[in-house]
């Protein structure tokens, strides 16, 4: 399949793009280059163009979208202690979703029978004829073509492990696997405004990440490891032990475990039911903040701090034209607006003078969204890369024997 081609379906499939003119725009390309392109694959059904879009003046332009009407993706945006499961349509709508407990230190196989049933259950309610591909978010350092787990520190037994064959085997479609900031920076900049080219995603969960968008597209550097900020060394971390196995990285100031850890060396406790108990859990960090408890609000506003130091670097060198912040910490205006205070303190005026600094639009979505339409793509490259072999193998005569 052309890079030209592969570009086109991702703009369709992620919604960013809904008529050659479009197309043409984001990609800076020749219009008639790009409807030879679309023209392509409407003949070979991966595409379809129908009815109109809104328009300023001059003809009305008709409208694109994936060959099937039925066709979608089942996604799962896997964390720490839960999953979040939903169908992923064409163009990033969702339906379906549900928050179910999920616990990664079952292993590999314990975990993925027990993700691929709750994916099932969303499948066999939609129909299983119009399913095209599974898309899985995870909290881990992916190798997104050998599509397993490299190295995680929170996956206790996933390493190196064939996530997306294990799935694809199980459902029979493409199936594609990425870290969770990839796929909520994916998500998010499909429903971002088109002039938006440049981004960085931040995941600010029980660990930290961050996904970033180049010229509209993600950027995944020469390993695939851009972004991963959570490991930057930082001054006020000092020597506290990482699990990653080095110290004084962000992790441990500035993550939701490292919260829960900072609280509950201080003694802090939360009430569930009338009982009193230790702070263990994101949530809970979450839940005494926005209860406005002093040492709680304290502790998330200096992990915002942190984080925003940290942000400040990338920001400077990479100039963006927006950070967006995600995660169940970024549901807390103290850390939020800690963040932003360090950026606009850290960065150059230039930079922040048209710099969004704002909360992901998709929310808690946004990595679902995300690793849907990474399979969407996924499936949608396997097909023209079959119709396209199919088309260019040579066809072998033979003589008959009388």
């Amino acid at each position: 399949m052309s890079e030209l081609s592969a570009r086109v379906l991702e703009l369709i499939a992620s919604g960013q793009a809904t008529s050659r003119t479009e197309i043409a725009t984001l990609l800076g390309a020749a219009p008639s280059t790009v409807s030879l392109t679309v023209g392509q694959l409407i003949e070979r059904g991966i595409v379809a163009e129908q009815g109109t879009t809104a328009s300023t003046g001059g003809r009305p332009r008709k409208a694109l979208r994936l060959g099937g009407v039925d066709e979608y993706a089942v996604a799962a945006d896997v964390g720490g202690g839960h999953v979040r499961i939903g169908i992923v349509l064409p163009g990033g709508g969702l339906s379906d979703v549900a928050n179910v407990p999920f616990s990664m230190d079952d292993g590999p196989v314990a975990g993925l029978e027990r993700l691929a049933g709750l994916m099932e259950g969303l499948v066999e309610a939609r129909g299983r004829g119009a399913l095209r591909g599974v898309g899985v978010s995870l909290p881990g350092p992916v190798d997104v073509e050998a599509g397993i787990v490299d190295l995680p520190s929170r996956m206790p037994g996933w390493n190196g492990f064939e996530v997306a064959a294990w799935l694809t085997e199980r459902f029979g479609v493409p199936t594609a696997i990425d870290n969770d900031a990839n796929c909520m920076a994916v998500g998010e900049q499909a429903v971002q405004p088109a002039e938006r080219r440049q981004a960085i995603m931040v995941k600010a969960g029980s660990a930290i990440g961050a996904g970033i968008i180049a010229d509209g597209r993600l950027y995944r550097g020469a390993t695939g490891a851009a972004g991963d900020i959570t490991h930057v060394r930082i001054d006020a971390a000092g020597d506290i032990p990482c699990s990653c196995g080095n110290t004084g990285c962000l992790e441990t100031i500035a993550s939701g475990a490292a919260l829960v850890r900072i609280l509950g060396e201080a003694g802090v406790t939360i009430t569930d039911d009338g009982e009193v108990r230790a702070v263990e859990t994101t949530n809970d960090v979450v839940r005494l903040a926005s209860d406005a408890h002093p040492a709680a609000t304290r502790a998330v506003r200096r992990a915002g701090k942190y984080l925003g130091e940290v942000l400040s670097a990338n920001v400077n060198f990479f100039n963006p034209d927006a950070v967006y912040l995600g995660g169940i910490l970024s549901t807390l205006e103290p850390f939020v607006a800690a963040v932003r205070s360090q950026l606009y303190e850290g960065c150059h005026p230039l930079v922040t003078q048209h710099l969004a600094i704002e909360r992901a639009s998709l929310g808690a979505d946004a990595g679902l969204v995300g690793a849907g339409q990474f399979a969407l793509q996924r499936a949608l490259s396997a097909t023209l890369d079959a119709i396209t072999t199919t088309a260019t193998t040579p066809t072998i005569r033979r003589n008959r024997v009388h």
